[in-house]
């Protein structure tokens, strides 16, 4: 490839096993993330050796000893002024060592030439080469003009989604950083994958936060502009022009069947009639149900744990809890509890006040839910018994987004724990039908892991538990969320995979980013649609990749 500098070191700015710079003419049109490519030192045998160097930061420098002799020959501060001579001057680059091609990591000569990389050093530069178990993550625009190369990324999937290494975080402000529509690539190059390999098993299960963003993913983009934009990023990656397949979709059950989902009710009925969509109860019969009121209460700051005494109470069938298996049953026995005379007969150990504040809260819930929280199943389905029945390929886009917050986030432990419960062995089934893999995705993760969530709530445990152990069962954490900073370290720090969108000056000055280059953090606030910068351990560097529109039905 084309030379395009030599390498500087000097007394006050020498090479490391980490960093070079290089000096560039002024109108060499080069970005960060480009890789170079530097002459390096024999190895042992006699083989010439190649540095890979990623561009970081990029400077324009002149022989001006200072900001007033610029002035000065500027006819002293005439702007139309024309200078007869020009100033000497040069571009000076600093790039991060990612590699050598012989494993040398001596620091980079004075003097030594440097040129743009070729596809196949770029790839290697960044660890794209021979990537094992390949599955897409995007593609990467390197150079400007006539030098300019679109290559694909291939993650290896078992740092994707296990054995290796698991789970991912999106971060991005909202609207603007495509979160939802990157995780939903993602998924879709997984299900390609998985469909061509018979060795893989893996299932979805999408929780729609938001109207209806996930509520028509099998059903192809109509705008024909966009199909044309897709189909050559979707050619380069191998990946097939059709929306998810095996989908089925779950909403609140509703008589009107549009009390809980912002779904159309003849899309609704139409979809039940073909069996591809069903509406969730949650009924009161077993202990199992008793166990989830917990999940009511995660967001309850509860310091001297009269919540979590209540639970107890109730989970094991003490007073006039015994024997009840319906939710109006249950109301009544806790609302006998906030008595003060003598029909409250049982649970004198916790005060009246306490059991007070649990019934306001759970009938705040139960009121705006009821039919949702029903006595009989009829015509719907238990969400746990769906999952336990899930097959290789499955997606099941489980709709809560315009349930309350409460139960919003009772629905998502519920699932959960539902999936914890299939991995673990507690279902019938026999371990080969259950597949090996299962994604949940979720958006607003920052309701359910952030740092200002009472440490006491179960949905936490269960995402740090996920996050934690889950690699090793086959359970992966996909989640989104705004600001990175906000979610709990424990579940960020899990999360093999970060990707970094759009977002604001104030949450770049965090912690999270203290690791990430100025110029990259600069980058970070002027992003587009469709970038975004990604880290995984596969890779040597961090990757500025693009992906292409959903390929599936979606609302602007």
């Amino acid at each position: 490839m084309e030379i395009i500098g030599r390498v500087i070191a000097t007394e006050k700015q020498p090479s490391t096993i980490e960093e070079f710079t290089f000096w560039t003419k002024q109108d060499l049109k080069l970005n960060p993330f480009d890789v170079v490519v530097v002459e390096h030192v024999q190895d042992s045998e006699g083989n010439e050796s190649k540095t890979f160097g990623v561009v970081e930061e990029i400077s324009h420098m002149t022989d001006s000893p200072s900001a007033l002799a610029g002035f000065i020959s500027s006819d002293f501060g005439d702007v139309n002024a024309h200078s007869y001579t020009e100033r000497i001057g040069m571009n000076y680059v600093k790039c991060k060592v990612v590699g050598n091609s012989r494993g040398i990591y001596i620091p980079v000569q004075e003097g030594r030439k440097v040129s743009l990389a070729d596809e196949e050093e770029i790839m290697e530069a960044l660890g794209l080469k021979d990537v094992k178990n390949p599955m897409p993550a995007g593609y990467i625009k390197m150079y400007d003009g006539e030098n300019r190369k679109m290559l694909p990324v291939f993650f290896n999937s078992h740092f994707l989604i296990g054995p290796e290494g698991a789970h991912l975080n999106i971060s991005g402000i909202s609207g603007l950083a495509s979160k939802t529509s990157y995780a939903m690539f993602l998924m879709k190059a997984i299900q390609d994958y998985a469909m061509k390999d018979e060795t893989e098993s893996v299932a979805f299960i999408m929780i729609n936060v938001k109207g209806t963003d996930l509520l028509k993913v099998d059903q192809p983009n109509g705008r024909k502009n966009e199909l044309e934009q897709i189909r050559p990023v979707y050619d380069l990656l191998g990946m097939e022009m059709f929306p998810f397949k095996q989908v089925k979709y779950f909403y609140p059950f509703s008589k009107d069947h549009t009390s809980y989902t912002y779904e159309k009710k003849e899309v609704i009925e139409e979809r039940m009639r073909d069996k591809k969509a069903f509406q969730y109860k949650y009924l009161f019969e077993t202990d199992e149900d008793k166990e989830c009121l917990d999940l009511l209460f995660a967001n309850v700051d509860d310091p001297n744990e009269t919540v979590e005494s209540i639970l107890n109470y109730i989970i094991s069938n003490s007073g006039d809890f015994k024997g009840i298996e319906s939710w109006e049953d249950f109301k009544n026995a806790l609302y006998k509890q906030t008595q003060t005379d003598k029909s409250r007969n049982a649970g004198k150990e916790i005060s009246v006040m306490s059991w007070r504040k649990f019934y306001r809260l759970f009938n705040k819930s139960y009121q705006k839910c009821q039919q949702m929280f029903t006595n009989q199943l009829g015509t719907g389905v238990r969400l746990r018994d769906k999952i336990a029945q899930i097959k290789k390929n499955d997606v099941m886009v489980i709709d809560v987004a315009k349930l309350d917050e409460e139960s919003q986030g009772f629905v998502f432990g519920d699932v959960m724990r539902a999936v914890y419960n299939l991995k673990l062995g507690t279902s019938l089934r026999p371990d080969e039908e259950i597949p090996g893999r299962i994604i949940i995705f979720i958006d607003e993760l920052n309701k359910y892991a952030s740092v200002d969530i009472p440490k006491s709530s179960p949905i936490l445990h269960q995402l740090l538990d996920i996050t934690e152990r889950g690699r090793s069962l086959g359970i992966v954490l996909f989640g989104a969320e705004q600001f990175v900073s906000d979610i709990h370290r424990r579940v960020k720090g899990n999360c093999a995979t970060q990707a970094f969108g759009r977002t604001n000056a104030i949450e770049i000055s965090r912690e999270d980013f203290r690791f990430v280059p100025s110029v990259y953090k600069t980058m970070l606030t002027r992003m587009k649609q469709g970038e975004y910068i990604i880290q995984n351990p596969v890779f040597r560097s961090m990757l500025h990749i693009n992906f292409p529109l959903p390929i599936y039905k979606y609302y602007e």
